[in-house]
């Protein structure tokens, strides 16, 4: 029986359950979060290293860098909008490309013995070449502007795309016999019965290829970029022994990344409910 189940049974009470567990969660999260921040908070001031500082002088660096602008514009310093936004949005824009490519082609390829047969070693061959090799390449046909866009979305394809075409084909014989029957076309079989079916896998996809895409990005500005970005601040604040700042960037990567999962996978929750059991497999894996 599903947390949704016990809910419907119970009523009032199974609802009232159901939060005070979803609080208690929260809670021992955060009561860890808390104890780890204190525990590095005490290990950087025993150590005294300028190397490491600790957590309090990294928040309040990261308050002048990104919360020291005037009320109007929310309180936000111009660093949000010169580095933190520009590379947003090459992660977004990236991230989204590969995400309709690797769909689509993954939906297509799935369903196609005779396509996974022609492509198949294409497609290993070039997975296997790892992305940040393939900067200078995608520098010199792109250009400094369009370098970064180039790099994720070919680190940020292979996960959707492998996925979907594992999720294509479990496709069961009954669907697809059903979808004979009534005579769908080629883009109702796609996108009514596969896509579907194929939606677990493609979201597992976009989660891993969401990481990669961030972490691309900043490897991507770490040889330039026109727009400013988090990895030119970060390489910049390194090169100038900067530490505090330095250290800052990189827990923003960080909140970042945690922000991004987050948000996606409150999507793919309302977008699965349909399945059975699902709302409740997310939270006892605690990626509710």
């Amino acid at each position: 029986m599903t947390a949704l189940d016990e809910v419907r049974i119970g009523g009032g009470a199974g609802m009232r359950t159901l939060v005070r567990g979803t609080l208690s969660g929260m809670l021992q999260r955060w009561a860890l979060f808390a104890v780890l921040v204190a525990l590095w908070e005490l290990a950087a001031r025993s150590a005294d290293s300028v190397f490491f500082p600790p957590p309090s002088a990294i928040g309040s660096t990261g308050v002048d860098l990104w919360l020291s602008g005037p009320a109007y514009r929310l309180f936000l310093g111009d660093a949000v909008f010169d580095q933190v936004l520009p590379s947003v949005g090459r992660v977004l824009g990236g991230w989204a490309i590969a995400g309709v490519l690797g769909v689509g082609l993954g939906l297509v390829l799935g369903r196609s013995t005779t396509g996974m047969a022609c492509v198949g070693w294409l497609l290993n061959f070039l997975r296997a070449i790892p992305p940040p090799l393939l900067v200078p390449f995608f520098l010199v046909t792109l250009g400094l502007g369009s370098m970064q866009i180039g790099t994720i979305v070919f680190g940020a394809l292979w996960p959707v795309l492998l996925n979907t075409v594992d999720g294509a084909r479990s496709v069961d014989a009954v669907k697809a016999d059903t979808a004979t029957v009534f005579r769908l076309s080629k883009a109702q079989w796609l996108l009514g019965v596969v896509l579907p079916v194929a939606l677990p896998k493609v979201f597992a996809g976009l989660r891993v290829s969401l990481s990669l895409a961030l972490i691309l990005m900043v490897v991507s500005e770490l040889v330039g970029s026109l727009g400013g970005g988090i990895g030119v601040s970060l390489v910049r604040a390194q090169r100038d022994y900067d530490l505090p700042p330095m250290w800052a960037w990189i827990v923003l990567l960080g909140i970042l990344g945690y922000l991004f999962n987050a948000l996606l996978l409150v999507v793919e929750r309302r977008v699965l409910t349909w399945q059975p059991g699902r709302g409740s497999v997310l939270a006892a894996t605690g990626r509710a």
